[in-house]
């Protein structure tokens, strides 16, 4: 017995037998359309394969640009914003410091020389009274002569020989006696005969007795004996005295 009639004894179900045509005939409710189907995975790889293609492409020509701009010219605008970015990354740079020039270190002041230097032949570098106590010579390369405590340096010394006083150069120097009274030797007249007569043994000494003589340094000097005393019984001689520069 067909499971799908109805079994005797119940109420036939409304509308069955179905009326209309069966299905698939002619005519009939058309088939359900088959689900679809999922995208391919392989189409999502193509993609990605293209998109990655492009920007690879993309890469490889900005590079070359910047290649080519870095070696033939100026920076191609693809440069330009990095290097944009990379010097507003950057702190400013600071306002280089103008240097204010240094002064000129100032040489340190000369000592005063023992020997002045630097004035002309003839030109007076000292004149005036000079005293010579017995055994302390003077230094007439100094301006003013002095008593230098390096006996070398000394020029002429007073000394008393056989009861009379002598002008004795020393250290080096010489002298000799002016013989022409009438005339007061200059420069050139104590220059002209000192060094072929001037001698470094003792001379006599005399008021008003005039002397030409030159220092150790070369410096001619005229002495003229003004006045000799003695105490304690040795002579101290008082000159009127002119050194002239060389």
């Amino acid at each position: 017995m067909n499971s799908e009639e109805p079994r005797q004894g119940w109420p036939t179900p409304p509308g069955y037998p179905p009326s209309g045509p069966a299905y698939g005939a002619p005519g009939g409710p058309p088939p359900t359309a088959p689900p679809a189907a999922p995208p391919s995975t392989s189409s999502h790889r193509g993609a990605w394969i293209g998109a990655g293609a492009t920007l690879v492409a993309a890469v490889i020509g900005v590079v070359g640009t910047y290649m080519v701009a870095g070696n033939t010219g100026p920076a191609s605008p693809a440069k330009a914003p990095a290097a944009a970015g990379t010097a507003g990354a950057q702190a400013p740079a600071a306002a280089p410091q103008q240097s204010s020039p240094s002064p000129v270190a100032s040489a340190p002041a000369a000592s005063a020389s023992r020997t002045p230097s630097g004035t002309p032949p003839g030109t007076v570098q000292w004149e005036g009274p000079l005293l010579i106590e017995y055994a302390k010579p003077k230094d007439l390369d100094a301006a003013p002569p002095v008593d230098s405590k390096v006996n070398a340096d000394n020029d002429f010394a007073v000394f008393s020989s056989f009861g009379s006083e002598q002008l004795r150069p020393a250290g080096g120097a010489k002298a000799l006696v002016w013989e022409d009274p009438s005339k007061t030797p200059s420069y050139e007249d104590c220059a002209g005969v000192v060094d072929t007569l001037g001698t470094t043994n003792d001379l006599d000494l005399k008021t008003g007795r005039v002397f030409c003589g030159k220092t150790k340094e070369g410096r001619v000097v005229r002495l003229t004996a003004k006045q000799f005393t003695r105490g304690s019984g040795t002579p101290n001689g008082t000159f009127d005295v002119v050194v002239w520069g060389r």
